[in-house]
């Protein structure tokens, strides 16, 4: 009997052991389970910093180029009140004649002063004058056909008249140069 009562003992010793060594796995099946979500919610905190960090980049870009363009194209909208004034006063200019230029020299000298500096403000703040010459090819990107006519001694495409200069803020169109056009097919 007692040989019968050590083989339960160390029956019992085996169950205690694989009962052990099974709550042993258990646990760490539970620990690595646990750590393995951990780890899921680390690289998920880990993207969503990425992310949340080349969101407030882009943010940070786009308020530069923002404020980039205001700085250099806010005037716009002032600076095309301020052209049909700038060709008023070149009209002012043209329109005198020699006669009158002499008796009226004092105004006619202070109007092209103002002209003058007029173009010294627009070209302190970028705005540079587009003055095309007769003969020169038409640009669509800087001309505005204000009429075509067939004019002898021309090519089509040929600019014949200059009615207005046009105007570029910086790198932007601000007004085109308006001009004829010469509709010749050949000269």
């Amino acid at each position: 009997m007692a040989e019968r009562k050590a083989d339960d003992f160390l029956d019992d010793i085996e169950d205690a052991e694989a009962e052990a060594y099974a709550e042993n796995d258990a646990e760490i099946d539970s620990e690595e389970a646990e750590l393995d979500a951990l780890k899921a919610e680390r690289d998920e905190y880990r993207d969503r910093f990425m992310r949340a960090l080349a969101d407030a980049e882009n943010a940070r870009k786009r308020s530069d180029r923002d404020r980039r363009e205001a700085e250099q194209y806010g005037g716009s909208k002032l600076s095309r009140d301020l052209l049909p004034v700038y060709d008023n006063m070149k009209r002012a200019v043209a329109s005198v004649d020699e006669a009158n230029r002499e008796a009226n020299a004092a105004l006619i000298e202070g109007i092209e002063l103002t002209l003058r500096e007029l173009l010294s403000v627009f070209k302190k703040h970028g705005i540079e004058p587009i003055t095309p010459e007769v003969g020169d090819k038409f640009d669509p990107k800087h001309h505005e056909a204000m009429f075509e006519a067939p004019v002898p001694g021309t090519n089509a495409g040929e600019i014949i008249q200059v009615s207005a200069e046009g105007f570029m803020l910086h790198d932007r169109l601000l007004r085109p140069a308006q001009v004829g056009v010469s509709s010749n097919t050949g000269g």
